[in-house]
């Protein structure tokens, strides 16, 4: 539910890039104790807060625009503050300052909270920040299997095509896999590899996915691996059962192969 709850205060995210022009890192909290407004305000973070008290606690912020900006980093900083509370204040300085806020932003992508991870990473792509491949390609390895996700994600939706092959490797991660009674099992993490690899036109991972496609083993992922070869050969496999797709799919293989 805490989650659910987080990804719906997001939803009415719209980012600035353009708000404020520098990110200013309070000295200490005298920076703005001093302030009466801004102290309730840094006050208001501390609070466990409902959907409700979320969203207005966001107004509020917004309402303040570059003035906040010493609260939120601070929340940011402080592990005093609620983990929701953290991440919004995250988003909302992506909000507030823009893409000069990523530098800042990109450090908390190894911060021991997969909260602040997450919400550094999710930021990040809002901003369109396609100068941070590298922290994305080193989070696809993390321990957190949402913090991956949304790594993958970024990759994916900011087309870095060039760390396709970092994307294809998280298929022999064993993270990515449950054991279960000794046998180890894709989580759906996979699918999403499947097909981002697709996506990228990596074109190293059609070869193995046109023997992927024909093993029924991997018949839990054959949809995405339909897919994706789809996007790496040009062609389109016939509608309807599997082994006409199949089969399909076999042709093109034969069709490749050098003599």
């Amino acid at each position: 539910m805490k989650l659910k709850l987080l990804f719906m205060i997001i939803i009415g995210f719209t980012l600035n890039v353009d708000a404020y022009s520098n990110v200013k890192k309070p000295n200490n909290l005298m920076d703005f104790k001093k302030e009466p407004v801004l102290f309730a305000l840094n006050d208001t973070y501390k609070k466990e807060l409902n959907h409700k008290d979320l969203f207005a606690l966001k107004e509020r912020t917004l309402k303040l625009a570059g003035k906040s900006v010493p609260v939120l980093i601070n929340v940011m900083k402080s592990s005093d503050y609620p983990d929701k509370n953290r991440w919004i204040a995250t988003f909302l300085l992506g909000r507030i300052v823009g893409k000069k806020a990523a530098p800042f932003i990109a450090k908390f992508s190894k911060h021991p909270s997969w909260v602040l991870r997450m919400a550094s990473l999710k930021t990040l792509l809002a901003l369109k920040q396609s100068d941070y491949g590298p922290v994305y390609a080193e989070a696809l390895g993390d321990s957190s299997l949402l913090v991956r996700i949304q790594a993958l994600e970024n990759i994916k939706g900011l087309k870095l095509k060039s760390y396709g092959s970092r994307v294809w490797a998280m298929l022999y991660d064993q993270q990515n896999y449950y054991n279960v009674k000794n046998v180890y099992k894709r989580t759906n993490i996979i699918k999403n590899v499947i097909k981002t690899v697709g996506d990228l036109e990596l074109q190293e991972a059609k070869k193995p996915l046109l023997v992927m496609i024909n093993d029924k083993k991997y018949d839990d992922i054959f949809e995405e691996m339909d897919y994706s070869l789809g996007r790496l050969t040009g062609k389109s496999s016939p509608k309807g059962e599997k082994v006409n797709k199949r089969q399909f799919w076999k042709r093109v293989s034969l069709a490749e192969t050098k003599i």
